[in-house]
């Protein structure tokens, strides 16, 4: 990421530069606006990144201890692997479908293609079901600044809880060769 943002600076330090010296195709009356990479950074919802930080840093934290190991062999040793990956699903809309994700792929459970295909459907989708459980939610609640809030997504839950179990019926129909 940091990586990323040095490109960005370097870019926005050239662009500034050629418009300095002219090297442009300015059109009379036209006026041209300096490209400023950290005025538009700044304007970014910081809370809601280091949010998406701190959750990364927490599954890492729970791996470590062996937490999630714990969690995989009761999950996908006890439940098996359909019931566990369609409670992924529905974690992750508490939690957040990314982290969920991760800690899933760190947990490494022997799964068949099938099993994986749906553990990624059932976290994204589940993801959904809570605006907490989606990056798309939490930018568009940190964004809409009270317009678009918590309470105002769950009117939504039903239809999207219907669309969840359609797609996991949908899933096995179109990919029960891969079981």
């Amino acid at each position: 990421m940091l990586l990323g943002l040095s490109y960005l600076q370097f870019f926005s330090y050239y662009l500034n530069r050629v418009e300095q010296h002219g090297y442009h195709d300015a059109k009379p009356g036209q006026h041209n606006h300096t490209f400023d990479f950290f005025g538009h950074m700044a304007q970014a919802e910081w809370d809601t990144l280091l949010f998406f930080l701190g959750v990364i840093l927490a599954v890492g934290g729970l791996g470590f201890a062996g937490y999630l190991a714990q969690l995989s062999g009761w999950l996908y040793g006890d439940l098996g692997a359909t019931p566990a990956n369609i409670a992924v699903g529905v974690i992750s809309a508490v939690v957040d479908n990314i982290p969920v994700m991760y800690a899933v792929l760190n947990m490494q459970p022997d799964m068949s293609l099938g099993q994986w295909l749906l553990v990624t459907l059932t976290a994204g989708v589940g993801g959904s079901l809570l605006s907490v459980g989606s990056a798309a939610g939490v930018a568009l609640m940190g964004q809409a600044h009270g317009h678009y809030t918590f309470m105002s997504h769950l009117r939504w839950t039903p239809a999207i809880a219907l669309g969840y179990i359609a797609s996991i019926s949908v899933h096995f129909w179109i990919n029960s060769a891969v079981f």
